[in-house]
């Protein structure tokens, strides 16, 4: 398992938190995906995975404000 440094973290992110919010759900979305469909990585866990996307850059992610109750 591979140990992801806050600083590789936030390289693509606004911060190590919202990376790792970022990365777990990018890690379901990879969890609905039909296994013949996605791209087989070795057999590394999804989080491992989507991490190693995050810190390559290759998530694409927009953050969306939180509307607040009336």
């Amino acid at each position: 398992m591979r140990v992801f440094t806050p600083d590789e973290i936030a390289s693509n992110s606004a911060n190590k938190y919202l990376g790792v919010l970022v990365a777990a759900k990018y890690a379901r979305v990879l969890n609905e995906l039909p296994k013949n469909l996605t791209p087989s990585v070795g057999e590394k866990k999804l989080t491992t995975r989507a991490m190693e996307e995050l810190v390559r850059g290759d998530v694409d992610y927009k953050v969306i404000a939180r509307r607040r109750a009336e």
